[in-house]
């Protein structure tokens, strides 16, 4: 595993020890954003009101759900408290936050809440308040566009009255605005993939004792917590042998054995952001040779994939590359027909039977992040599935993660339907490798002024890999638990 060196570690926790979350940098931006949308709007009378989420029952019980932050909220607030709101003058720049009411008989249960004064300290705002006082303050605005993002979370009749939900210009700004990271989110990014390449590396390094794919969801969430992530950005997939073709299987209870491949694609979440990392590996510690040939494959439309990633390139373009990638890779195999050309194979779509899904994403406090414009109603099957749809710019967090998956339903519904698809695929050889199920690799890149920076730091090097998984299993249990 490459390591960060310890002059980056010490930064990324210096900016997280000794600077704020930049909320009010953030509603600046989005307020620049939603101006040069909407031009219309008066500066003078414009603002902005968001509710967090509430702590929500769990019906029929005298229990919470997990508690999830609106995103949203988050981004402009960097509170994470239950029904906390916040309000943002255009026009004075003044940014409000509101925490919920006292409620003096819960103190009992949860202790005291964080007051005003902890609140003025922790959190990059001009006002603390208390939600008893949203009213007043929103009448204070009578005559100003007020928008939000929507009315679930708003009790107060009155309050929702004056407030503009649900504008497609607003959820434009906000999308605009998270889509480029400051060097305070990129810091929470860092320390979410550090915490996750351990992850991946004790998971890699534990197979003495994984008998089931819930193992592997085990032995991950017992490394993040221990490293202080209580959260996973999204429920991990971790699947074996034939399981590894379906691209988001999370049903993790299936038998290790009679299986050699495994794919795991978790990313552990540091302040509401997340990683998002896939590793693959060999049950027994080697490679067999079907499975290091599509691994090989993967890992190749990656790296040139990779190699391209800056300022200015249409995503399309890559995600076109990695298909024409795999395309070189199956005729080399003879997978694909060697009397056909790359071309000729492309434009027939046949290799969407093995790679249906999207390059990668964008990345941020969710996994598949805002701002990415996808076409789900593109007829092109290619580019149908492709999450981020738009030239990349510097600020950027993407994922570079292609995959090729031998998918029974995908080789019917993507190869076996379209007869001039099918005919350039050696059938014969094909079945050779539906053992393997899938490959994928799935790194966290940072679009820079200069080019890119992987995020990422566990190995994908297929040698690295199998060292790693073979010195687990040759020396037993005794090691693994004190990777973190």
């Amino acid at each position: 595993m490459t390591q960060p060196n310890e002059d980056q570690i010490n930064k990324i926790e210096k900016i997280l020890r000794d600077e704020k979350y930049p909320a009010k940098s953030h509603n600046l931006k989005v307020k620049q954003q939603l101006l040069s949308k909407n031009p219309k709007l008066t500066v003078e009378s414009t603002a902005i009101f968001i509710t967090g989420e509430n702590s929500e029952p769990i019906k029929y019980s005298d229990q919470s759900k997990t508690f999830r932050q609106s995103r949203y909220f988050f981004y402009l607030s960097g509170c994470n408290i239950p029904s906390s709101s916040l309000l943002f003058n255009l026009h004075d720049e003044k940014l409000t936050l509101f925490l919920p009411d006292v409620d003096e008989e819960n103190i009992m249960w949860s202790g005291p809440p964080l007051s005003v004064e902890e609140a003025y300290s922790k959190y990059d705002v001009d006002e603390v308040c208390y939600a008893s006082d949203i009213l007043n303050r929103i009448k204070e605005l009578s005559g100003f566009k007020i928008f939000t993002t929507d009315l679930d979370n708003v009790s107060c009749d009155s309050v929702k009255s004056m407030l503009i939900a649900g504008d497609s210009d607003f959820f434009y700004a906000l999308d605009e605005s998270r889509m480029i990271k400051d060097s305070y989110e990129v810091a929470l990014l860092r320390k979410a993939c550090e915490i996750t390449d351990k992850c991946h590396l004790a998971v890699m390094s534990a197979l003495p004792i994984e008998k089931n794919e819930i193992h592997f969801q085990a032995e991950f969430t017992y490394h993040a917590i221990r490293q202080g992530s209580k959260y996973q950005g999204y429920d991990p997939i971790c699947c074996s042998g034939p399981n590894c073709s379906t691209l988001h299987y999370i049903t993790n209870d299936d038998t290790l054995e009679n299986k050699n491949s495994v794919l795991i694609d978790a990313g552990a979440e540091w302040e509401n952001y997340t990683a998002d990392v896939t590793r693959c590996f060999p049950i027994n510690g080697k490679w067999s040779k079907e499975h290091r040939e599509i691994y090989d494959t993967v890992l190749d439309m990656q790296t040139r994939v990779m190699a391209q990633i800056k300022p200015g390139i249409l995503w399309d373009d890559l995600h076109k590359l990695a298909h024409k990638v795999l395309i070189e890779r199956f005729l080399q195999l003879n997978i694909f027909k060697s009397n056909y050309s790359v071309d000729e194979i492309f434009e027939r779509k046949a290799s969407v039977a093995f790679f249906p899904h999207g390059l990668g994403h964008l990345l941020g406090m969710d996994t598949h992040d805002v701002g990415g414009n996808p076409n789900y109603e593109d007829p092109d099957p290619m580019l149908k599935y492709l999450r981020l749809r738009r030239t990349l710019q510097a600020g950027m967090v993407v994922t570079n993660e292609p995959g090729c998956y031998f998918n029974p339903y995908l080789i019917k519904e993507f190869l076996e339907m379209h007869e001039d698809r099918l005919e350039v695929v050696n059938m014969t050889i094909m079945n050779k490798y539906l053992y393997v199920g899938g490959v994928r690799i799935e790194d966290d890149i940072l679009v820079t002024e200069a080019g890119h920076e992987n995020l990422t730091k566990i190995t994908s090097d297929p040698d690295e890999i199998e060292k790693i998984v073979s010195d687990s299993i040759s020396k037993g249990l005794s090691h693994f638990h004190v990777i973190v």
